[in-house]
């Protein structure tokens, strides 16, 4: 009898190990707007790919989709939420706001959009990760109290994982921000992080991730 060769016994081992329709990669959906979707920067360089290389690098078998859409707003996420969970994924990261902060939308409908984005996932039975977003003092103090206030309000009441500011990495010490640092980490544009401004958010959520990734590895 022929014998059987070391890749064929390998591939025969695997099958045996897990069972019928298992997957050995979790598959992570990254859902949001420019942030998320890599604006600006070479391929490779984005939110999303720098995030996929971090988990390798930790030893995490994990695929980042990248469902991010320049300029879409939460309301714009939440008419393509259902769809884009029809990928065969484990676990979301949401990534929105900003857009809505650049028109001056009302908080109130941001919270509502957001809201319906994170109904939509957990009745799913997903695990999901919000990153907040934080209002610029020209809306005034009570704008930004409400933007700001909605994020670990949502994440408290909808059973989500809170990144309380994505932008935030940028800034360095919360206590003593360096402006001049964080225009360094900034694209021209001045608002979307260049790769090394990327590479800062990833480093700083990474635990975040690693800990939901746990709930389904």
């Amino acid at each position: 009898m022929r014998s059987i060769s070391p890749l064929l016994a390998g591939l025969m081992a695997l099958l045996l190990v897990l069972p019928a329709g298992v997957r050995a990669e979790v598959r992570l959906l990254a859902f949001g707007d420019s942030l998320v979707q890599g604006y600006g920067l070479p391929q490779g360089e984005g939110f999303v790919p720098q995030l996929e290389a971090r988990l390798r690098d930790g030893g995490h078998e994990v695929s980042v989709i990248n469902a991010g859409v320049s300029g879409d707003t939460s309301a714009g996420g939440l008419s393509r939420i259902g769809w884009s969970l029809a990928e065969d994924v484990d676990a979301v990261i949401v990534v929105l706001g900003g857009n809505d902060l650049l028109r001056g939308l009302d908080p109130a409908d941001t919270r509502e959009s957001i809201g319906g984005i994170l109904e939509e996932i957990r009745a799913r039975g997903l695990p999901v990760l919000l990153a907040g977003m934080q209002a610029p003092g020209n809306y005034g103090a009570a704008y930004k109290e409400a933007f700001d206030g909605l994020y670990p309000a949502l994440a408290d009441a909808k059973g989500a994982r809170l990144f309380p500011s994505f932008m935030a990495p940028l800034m360095g010490d919360p206590e003593a921000p360096d402006l001049a640092a964080a225009r360094a980490l900034l694209q021209p544009d001045g608002v979307h992080p260049n790769a090394e401004g990327v590479a800062r958010i990833v480093e700083a959520m990474l635990p975040q991730v690693e800990a939901m990734l746990a709930e389904v590895e």
